[in-house]
């Protein structure tokens, strides 16, 4: 997936349709994206992500 985000942004700065800077930054913004979509479905209905579970509020130690 990323080979292809990343082919999609060079393609994109090559015909003029982005500039480096909008190629870069709409392929770090797809890679996270997928990155997280990734992350959903290794753990279907976790309640915990990270240290603690969801919705937890966080210390302020």
């Amino acid at each position: 997936m990323l080979k292809l985000i990343i082919n999609n942004a060079i393609s994109a700065m090559r015909s003029g349709e982005a500039t480096a800077e909008t190629a870069i930054l709409h392929a770090a913004v797809h890679r996270w994206y997928e990155g997280h979509i990734e992350g959903e479905d290794k753990c279907p209905g976790c309640d915990f992500r990270g240290d603690l579970p969801k919705g937890a509020p966080r210390s302020t130690e």
